[in-house]
C-alpha cells in the first residue's frame, strides 16, 4: 500500500516525478539528436587531435613531439568537456506552468474572464 494517503499528494508527487519535453523536439528526433552529438564531439575530438599530431614533422626533437602530444591530448580534453551533454526532461508541473503563462500572454484567458464578468453585470 501506498505511504501517500490523499489524491492532493498524490497529484503533486505526480507532477513533479512525470517529465515532459520543453526542447521543443518530437521525442523520436530528440533521441536521434542525442546519439548524433555524441558522434559528433567523439569525430572533433579526433580532428582535432589529428591536426595538432599532423603538425609533427620527423625532423622534430622527442621533447618536441612529446609536447605536441600532450597539446593534442589537452586539446581532446578541451573539446570533451565543453562537448555535447545531455539534459533530462523537464518536471510536467514546469511544463504545466509555462503553458499556463503562454495562454495568459497571448489572452486566452481574456475571453473567459470576460464571459464571466458579463454574466455577473
Amino acid at each position: 500500500m501506498s505511504a501517500v494517503k490523499s489524491p492532493q499528494e498524490k497529484k503533486i508527487l505526480s507532477l513533479l516525478k512525470d517529465r515532459r519535453n520543453m526542447y521543443g523536439e518530437i521525442p523520436h528526433a530528440s533521441r536521434k539528436n542525442i546519439k548524433r552529438g555524441k558522434q559528433n564531439q567523439h569525430q572533433e575530438e579526433r580532428r582535432t587531435s589529428n591536426q595538432v599530431l599532423a603538425a609533427i614533422g620527423t625532423h622534430l626533437s622527442e621533447e618536441q613531439m612529446v609536447a605536441s602530444e600532450m597539446m593534442a591530448d589537452a586539446k581532446a580534453t578541451a573539446h570533451r568537456l565543453n562537448g555535447f551533454k545531455k539534459f533530462a526532461d523537464r518536471p510536467l508541473r514546469d511544463y504545466l506552468e509555462r503553458q499556463q503563462l503562454r495562454r495568459k500572454r497571448l489572452g486566452m484567458f481574456d475571453i473567459v474572464e470576460t464571459d464571466k464578468d458579463a454574466e455577473v453585470s
